[in-house]
């Protein structure tokens, strides 16, 4: 598995980073620049900090690269608003839909993409029913997920499982709703169970995540892995899927907004997760990049292309096995970059 890595990120890194990258801020942000490309810029907006000051005593601004949500909790927060409202985990009050509002589909034979304009949840289709990664905030759950999942042919009470990639609202936001309407098992990791049960009127605790698990529902094994770092207890998947009958393997990495306020802590871990799954992806020959943020790989417009494919062009997904180590690669130079940082080594 070790040696497929290496094949394979030198594949990645020859062309574009130099030998040695060294230890400081700038130049893991420009390592993780060199690497930037439609698969991985948005998730490098999200990861990599805004600007890394060369003036002694100047401040980064707070939350990294992107502009954090409202009521956000810190650095890596990943959009948590405050619950209430009857809306489920999200803002206090339903935003108009017309501000949230996407259409999905169908992006491979037993894969669906379920979405706002800015999260992704992903039904997978299964001989036994329906697998459901994250549910988006909750007052999108009827017209992404219920709905959603009827305008491509499924059956909403067909969801056995929910997993979720990690306890911020704008991907567990529905858990409840779907949890007391169509009783599905619900999987997180224990850190997130803990997450999970600091909200008000929280959903039923039900099964813990198990790093390396698999998750076999009728003819489908999905692999899930517990990667710390966005979170205490972020999941990351595997995903076999079809395309016209043929075999490919899809890779989620499961939280990757960074900012000012991760522990440090927690960017080593993130650090090492990806690493490991660096080895994992290679080993297992995932070809295909998913995420849970639309914003990761212009999941939208690769949304619009596929629905526009037409019979014998490529599809839009399936990126191939060097551009799923070339994203690892880019989100883990990010964090080392925030760690330089925080470490005192901002700049060259």
């Amino acid at each position: 598995m070790l040696k497929t890595r290496l094949i394979l990120a030198a594949l990645v890194m020859s062309a574009s980073l130099p030998a040695q990258t060294a230890d400081t801020g700038t130049a893991h942000k420009a390592a993780a620049t060199a690497l930037l490309d439609p698969n991985n810029v948005g998730a490098a907006h999200l990861a990599c900090p805004a600007y890394i000051s060369a003036e002694a005593g100047a401040s980064y601004p707070p939350g990294g690269g992107p502009a954090q949500v409202a009521g956000a909790g810190g650095r890596g927060a990943g959009g948590r608003g405050a619950s209430g409202g009857g809306t489920g985990r999200g803002p206090a009050t339903t935003p108009p839909r017309e501000n949230w509002y996407a259409e999905g589909g169908q992006v491979f034979d037993n894969l669906y993409m379920l979405t706002t304009k800015a999260n992704t949840a992903w039904a997978i289709k299964t001989s036994d029913g329906i697998i459901l990664i994250d549910t988006l905030f909750g007052y999108a759950a009827q017209d992404e997920i219920v709905d959603g999942l009827k305008k491509v042919g499924l059956n909403p009470a067909d969801i056995k499982y929910i997993v979720v990639s990690h306890a911020h609202g704008d991907h567990d936001g529905a858990v409840k709703f779907l949890q007391d309407t169509y009783k599905p098992r619900v999987i997180l990791s224990p850190k997130d169970w803990e997450l999970a049960a600091r909200e008000p009127n929280p959903y039923t605790h039900d099964m813990d995540a198990v790093d390396g698990q698999k998750l076999t529902l009728g003819d489908t094994t999905i692999t899930i892995y517990i990667t710390p770092g966005h979170t205490g207890g972020t999941l990351s998947f595997l995903i076999p899927v079809r395309d016209h009958g043929v075999p490919h393997l899809a890779f989620e990495w499961g939280g990757t907004a960074l900012g000012a306020n991760t522990s440090k802590e927690m960017l080593q871990s993130y650090i090492s997760n990806a690493g490991r799954m660096m080895d994992v992806a290679a080993g297992a020959g995932a070809d295909i990049l998913i995420g849970n943020h639309t914003e990761y790989n212009g999941a939208l417009e690769r949304l619009d292309r596929t629905k526009a494919r037409k019979p014998g062009d490529p599809n839009p997904w399936l990126v191939g096995k060097p551009e799923v180590l070339r994203y690892l690669t880019v989100v883990q130079e990010c964090a080392k970059s925030w760690l330089a940082i925080d470490e005192g080594r901002p700049w060259n």
